[in-house]
């Protein structure tokens, strides 16, 4: 029997416009009326006005939870599809929980609107996606240099390093890669420097009641799928300090038994890594109510 899975997109998949069409809906409505009572400001306005201001951390994570929200909604409460699996990447990965109703809309937006005011506020930190690399050069870089880590190991060849702008640039001058792009965050994210903001974040987090999961969840932390509520919050919690290990959760899906993969969100970064790692998976993204068809 066919196991499908469900991918949420986070930070870096925003794009002006990916509201589309969710307002026409009548759960688009509600959750969008139901994230201005909670942030104060508009999604649908945000979503529709330029760009730098969508891209800003204090935005882009609330924006990216209440789209992938409504289009979970759609595609398990109206259309029926229920996957057997579910995961995120970073901030995608609240959105997992609130489809696996680890958590209600209106706290899982609570927690997104409190993680993204502090990440928002870090500073003294640069993130850097390399492309086209030498893995073991980079291993043994990293191995050697104190105040950066490796932040998302996206594929084999496809990973983020995180730290202070000093450490990342040292790495840069040592690691042969094809491409290096400046991610624009203001923080070292999935990283140790992000300890101080990670135990605030706790205070907030521990405040939230976690319900088991309907559905399995695998973890950036840990892609052992898991249902147990303690468990979910403990990882979530490690993720701020530590590595997106999406390559392994790609990996863990296909030996899990998923045959399908739907992207769940704006952009098709995720099913892009996954042809790279898992191409034998039947890809498939949705970004918009009209396209809500499995």
């Amino acid at each position: 029997m066919s196991k499908l899975a469900f991918v949420f997109p986070g930070q870096g998949s925003q794009a002006v416009g990916m509201e589309t069409d969710l307002a026409e809906s009548a759960i688009g409505q509600e959750r969008f009326k139901q994230a201005e009572e909670i942030l104060g400001w508009s999604v649908l306005d945000t979503c529709r006005q330029d760009e730098e201001n969508l891209s800003r951390t204090l935005y882009t994570q609330p924006c990216l939870y209440v789209v992938e929200s409504i289009l979970t909604d759609i595609l398990i409460d109206e259309g029926g599809y229920l996957p057997q699996y579910v995961a995120g990447h970073s901030l995608g990965e609240y959105s997992a929980l609130y489809a696996a109703r680890v958590f209600g809309f209106d706290a899982g937006l609570r927690l997104v609107q409190q993680r993204a005011k502090l990440m928002d506020q870090a500073g003294g930190g640069k993130m850097v996606a390399l492309m086209k690399f030498d893995r073991a050069q980079l291993e043994e870089t990293l191995a050697k240099t104190s105040d950066v880590v490796l932040a998302n190991d996206n594929s084999s060849q496809q990973v983020v390093i995180s730290g202070t702008p000093e450490a990342v640039d040292s790495v840069l001058s040592e690691v042969k890669a094809k491409r290096a792009v400046p991610l624009k965050v203001s923080g070292a994210f999935h990283s140790p420097l992000m300890e101080e903001v990670a135990q605030d974040f706790q205070k907030i987090l521990d405040e939230v009641p976690f319900g088991e999961a309907l559905i399995p969840v695998l973890s950036n932390v840990d892609p052992i799928p898991s249902t147990d509520p303690t468990e979910l919050k403990s990882r979530l919690m490690q993720q701020m300090t530590g590595t997106v290990r999406w390559q392994e959760t790609l990996i863990q899906l296909a030996e899990e038994g998923v045959s399908e993969l739907v992207e769940v969100g704006p952009g098709n970064v995720l099913t892009g890594l996954c042809k790279r790692t898992c191409p034998s998976l039947e890809l498939k993204n949705i970004d918009r109510a009209e396209n809500c068809q499995i």
